[in-house]
């Protein structure tokens, strides 16, 4: 499935449109199949996906931030907050 979270292919923190890399909001097993089932994703350069501090793999407070996002994108798409803690098992917001 597309992004539910973006409609263009750029970066999503900085807008860059060159060397992106897909993030799966919620990685991991099943982590990852569930991003892809419902659109939880975003375009990252790898300066934020996976290098350097600010990467979202090494910055828990990004990774977080992007977990909300995803979180209130799914709300808004697919279902209710009890439906994404059903599925994602945890409530980020």
């Amino acid at each position: 499935m597309k992004s539910i979270i973006q409609t263009e292919k750029q970066c999503y923190v900085t807008g860059r449109a060159d060397h992106l890399q897909e993030h799966h909001i919620f990685f991991g097993n099943p982590g990852r199949k569930l991003s892809e089932k419902y659109g939880l994703k975003v375009w990252l350069t790898m300066e934020y996906h996976t290098e350097g501090n600010s990467a979202v793999h090494n910055n828990r407070d990004f990774d977080l931030a992007l977990k909300m996002v995803g979180q209130k994108a799914f709300e808004k798409v697919h279902g209710t907050r009890e439906d994404f803690m059903r599925i994602f098992g945890r409530n980020y917001l």
